[in-house]
């Protein structure tokens, strides 16, 4: 599962500084695969955070972790309104071959 969540801010340097912190509470979570910070190249205003997780409940019980609700849950607060939680329909590894998978959704 995926988690891509944006944001515009005006204070790179503290949104980063809490964006780390964010991103360790999380990474120290069940079930947690990796996670990145980006910033936009033509606007550095714009912001996101991606992670990958197992799957969708273990996202979810990270977001019930008290250090994420200390450390993340008020940066995600400021996200974007859109949907940013996705599951991994293809996949495909540096000269892999293509792997499909079907949908969890009922």
């Amino acid at each position: 599962m995926l988690v891509i969540t944006r944001f515009v801010v005006e204070d790179g340097e503290d949104f980063a500084g809490r964006a780390h912190a964010a991103l360790n509470a999380l990474a120290a979570c069940p079930g947690y695969r990796r996670g990145a910070l980006g910033r936009a190249y033509d606007d550095p205003e714009h912001w996101s955070i991606l992670t990958e997780w197992e799957s969708v409940g273990s996202y979810r019980r990270a977001l019930s972790n008290f250090d994420v609700k200390v450390h993340a849950t008020p940066l995600l607060a400021q996200a974007h309104d859109e949907p940013s939680a996705f599951e991994v329909l293809a996949e495909s590894a540096p000269g892999g071959a293509l792997e499909v998978t079907t949908s969890d959704r009922a």
